[in-house]
């Protein structure tokens, strides 16, 4: 890939993530929103979220897995309540990295 080539990659990258997020703060900038619109926006970061996490938790080259080998499933339901109880997200991310990384190092997976 040339210089040009790889400019132009990114710049064209650049555009196509800025785009999707200025298009609907420049629409919806000096407009009200209703309530039950403001309510349904509200689910749509736990929306993602979840549809990010729970492939990489329930799944492995495509199909389910819930064997006991699967760090990550193992790992899910104390993060879920230490997340629930600290409402911390950095606290719930080290109690799952902690998880993962002590049951690799006494080799349960």
């Amino acid at each position: 890939m040339s210089f040009f080539e790889g400019s132009f990659l990114l710049i064209t990258m650049m555009i196509g993530t800025l785009v999707p997020r200025l298009l609907p703060m420049g629409l919806l900038a000096k407009r009200t929103i209703s309530k039950n619109v403001q309510i349904w926006l509200s689910y749509v970061p736990v929306a993602i979220l979840s549809a990010l996490l729970a492939p990489e938790i329930f799944m492995k080259n495509g199909s389910l897995w819930l064997a006991k080998e699967n760090l990550f499933l193992l790992a899910f339901l104390p993060v879920i309540i230490a997340a629930y109880f600290t409402k911390n997200l950095f606290a719930t991310l080290l109690i799952g990295m902690i998880l993962v990384a002590g049951m690799r190092y006494f080799g349960m997976a």
